[in-house]
């Protein structure tokens, strides 16, 4: 299922690739949402999403997707939710 045409996500996985140095630990935490680029960085693993920066999640992954943003060493990602 594509992130355009699936439910309302729980909220946007931002990546901040400024600060991002490809360390990987939020594509092992999230193989269902990140890939790694050929230099370690994240992706979404949607090709759809791929060249973005926020990736929708759904609830099932909200914990996985905490444990990712807390992980990170260089403080890149973030979690948008909806207004």
């Amino acid at each position: 299922m594509s992130a355009a045409t699936g439910p309302e996500p729980a909220g946007h996985l931002h990546i901040n690739w400024t600060r991002c140095d490809g360390r990987g630990i939020c594509t092992e935490l999230l193989p269902s949402l990140l890939i790694r680029d050929d230099w370690g960085y994240p992706l979404a693993a949607d090709p759809e999403l791929a060249e973005k920066s926020r990736i929708p999640f759904g609830r099932a992954s909200e914990r996985d997707v905490a444990d990712a943003v807390a992980l990170c060493p260089r403080l890149a990602l973030t979690v948008l939710r909806p207004r």
